[in-house]
């Protein structure tokens, strides 16, 4: 009886301390994706936008914790933006969060910028759209050139500052005692 509820006891307690881990994890990769975005926020926010903070959007493919991390850092980063835009909150969010959950399983690094590019490209750009011609006649105009620029901005990020980011994870993460997917 008393090994029993040992084990049981040590079963919960490595289950608590993964959950800990898990969620210490998630809110890490948030901060860091909130203050980047508002540390640089000229170039994070508008239709033009280079928002480095998103290459951390390629971290689901080898953190699983990222997600929920990136989703609630991307909120926290467009709540406390000084031209906030509750669409942009909402759908700029959630796009985030669907780039995300696809970009978590992608295999190879060189593919992984492609659901952050596409999602923010759609749905940002949409959003952009949206928020500075309305839905008149002006937002198919508008729609294909906030695409065209949020995914140029997007591409660019993730290329060049997110595929080397992830490169180098996975070449110090064994040294650091870093768990990867």
């Amino acid at each position: 009886m008393t090994i029993k509820f040992r084990k049981e006891k040590n079963n919960i307690a490595m289950k608590l301390r993964k959950a800990i881990k898990f969620i210490s994890r998630a809110a890490l990769v948030g901060a860091i994706y909130a203050v980047l975005t508002l540390v640089l926020y000229p170039m994070s926010f508008g239709s033009v936008q280079f928002r480095f903070s998103e290459a951390l959007t390629l971290l689901p493919m080898i953190l699983p914790e990222a997600v929920p991390g990136l989703f609630v850092g991307c909120i926290v980063a467009n709540l406390l933006s000084p031209n906030i835009v509750v669409l942009d909150v909402v759908f700029g969010s959630l796009a985030t969060l669907i780039a995300a959950i696809l970009t978590s399983r992608v295999k190879s690094v060189w593919l992984a910028p492609l659901p952050p590019v596409l999602c923010n490209a759609l749905i940002v750009g949409a959003v952009i759209a949206y928020s500075t011609a309305g839905a008149g006649a002006g937002f198919w105009p508008a729609y294909l050139f906030n695409m065209a620029s949020v995914g140029f901005g997007e591409l660019v990020v993730c290329y060049v500052v997110g595929v080397p980011l992830m490169l180098a994870l996975r070449k110090v993460a064994p040294r650091i005692g870093l768990a990867l997917r």
